[in-house]
C-alpha cells in the first residue's frame, strides 16, 4: 500500500507544511495511519519521493520538475527534513511507498518525470506480469528505454506518455492530459480483458505538467470501491494549534489552494471531501476544479443505487481503503466546481 498527496496553489508552499510539520502529514501517515489500515504492510517504509516545480521560471534551470527520492523510511531521512524547511513550490507531488510490486530501489520510487511531466500511482495493476510484454510492445523505443524500474506504475506512466501527441511539449492543455489518462486506463483494461484477468485493478493515477493536474480514483470493477482519495480546497492551509494541528481555511470564494490526498492531512471533518469511485479530478491552470466520470463498462451512474453500495472488502484487504466512516463530506457539492 502506498499513499500520495498533491498540492497546487496560487502561492508557493513551504514543503514542510505538507510533509513534516502537520501531525497527520503524509510522512506521519507512513507509520501512523488512521484511515488506511494495512495489516499486511502497516508501515510505508519502502522509500519515498517528492517532486516540485520552481516558483519562478529560470531559463537556465528549465521548466522540468525537480525530484528527490530515497529508499530510506521518510520519517527517518534527515535530508528530507532539511530540504522541506528550505524549499517552496506552487505545485508539489509527494509519495510514500509500501512495495507491492518491484524491488526496493531508487528507480522504483515515485514520482517520475519526463520532460515537463510528472506522474505517480497509488494502487496496483492485477497480474501485471501477464500483460507487461504486450504493454511494452505498444511503446516507441524512446519511451520503452525511459523505464528504469520494474514496477507496473512506471510502465503505466510510459503508456500514458505514448498517448500524448508530443510528450516533450512545453505545455499541455488539461483536455490533452485528460484524454491521455482515459486512453491509458482503457488500454490497460483491454489488455487485462484480453488475458482473461478478472481481479480488479486499482488505478489511482496522477499526472501534471506544472500547470494542470489530472488525478483518477479508479477500479476495474462495478461492485468494489477504489482506493481512497480525498480533496480539500481553500484560501490558507496553516497550523491553528500547537503540535502540528493544521486546517484549511476559507476566507473568500476564491480557491487559492487545492490538495488531493490518499488520506486527509488534517482531522478537521469539514476540510475534506471524498472523490467518487471511477471519477477523474482535473485542476486547471486557473485553479478551477472539475470532477469527470470515467464512463466505461465499470462505471455506475450516481442515479443507480449500486453506486452507493460498492463493497470495501477488496481495497481494504490490500490496505488501500478502510471501511466507510464519517471522515469528510460527499463530493456532490463540487461537481464541475469553479
Amino acid at each position: 500500500m502506498c499513499r500520495f498527496v498533491i498540492y497546487k496553489g496560487t502561492a508557493p508552499v513551504q514543503l514542510s507544511h505538507l510533509l513534516t510539520r502537520p501531525c497527520h502529514s503524509i510522512i506521519n501517515q507512513a507509520f501512523d495511519s488512521r484511515l488506511r489500515l494495512d495489516h499486511r504492510r502497516p508501515i510505508n517504509g519502502d522509500g519515498f519521493g517528492v517532486g516540485w516545480y520552481d516558483s519562478v521560471y529560470d531559463e537556465e534551470l528549465g521548466s522540468q520538475p525537480c525530484i528527490f527520492t530515497s529508499v530510506t523510511p521518510a520519517w527517518n531521512n534527515v535530508n528530507l527534513t532539511r530540504l522541506a524547511e528550505k524549499i517552496k513550490s506552487p505545485l508539489v507531488f509527494a509519495h510514500v511507498r509500501a512495495t507491492t510490486a518491484g524491488t526496493l530501489s531508487l528507480d522504483n520510487c515515485h514520482p517520475w518525470s519526463y520532460g515537463k511531466l510528472m506522474f505517480m500511482h497509488n494502487g496496483g495493476i492485477a497480474d501485471f506480469p501477464k500483460i507487461k510484454r504486450k504493454l511494452q510492445m505498444a511503446l516507441p523505443d524512446e519511451l520503452f528505454n525511459m523505464v528504469t524500474g520494474n514496477t507496473d506504475s512506471q510502465w503505466a506512466f510510459a503508456l500514458l506518455l505514448s498517448k500524448l501527441p508530443d510528450p516533450k511539449a512545453r505545455s499541455f492543455t488539461p483536455s490533452v492530459l485528460q484524454k491521455a489518462m482515459l486512453e491509458t486506463i482503457a488500454h490497460i483494461n483491454a489488455l487485462l480483458e484480453e488475458h482473461g484477468i478478472t481481479e480488479p485493478s486499482l488505478m489511482n493515477f496522477c499526472v501534471t505538467d506544472g500547470e494542470s493536474v489530472v488525478a483518477t480514483r479508479y477500479i476495474s470493477s462495478r461492485t468494489e470501491e477504489a482506493a481512497s482519495l480525498w480533496f480539500s480546497s481553500g484560501s490558507t492551509f496553516s497550523e491553528y494549534a500547537p503540535g502540528g494541528h493544521y486546517k484549511m481555511s476559507k476566507t473568500d470564494k476564491r480557491e487559492n489552494i487545492i490538495m488531493i490526498a490518499s488520506e486527509p492531512l488534517t482531522f478537521e471533518k469539514a476540510d475534506w471531501m471524498e472523490i467518487r469511485t471511477n471519477h477523474m479530478v482535473v485542476i486547471t491552470p486557473k485553479m478551477n476544479l472539475l470532477q469527470v466520470p470515467i464512463i466505461d463498462k465499470f462505471y455506475v451512474p450516481q442515479s443507480d443505487p449500486a453506486a452507493l453500495n460498492r463493497g470495501t472488502d477488496f481495497a481494504a484487504a490490500k490496505g488501500f481503503l478502510s471501511p466507510r466512516r464519517d471522515v469528510g463530506r460527499p463530493l456532490d457539492a463540487i461537481e464541475n466546481h469553479v
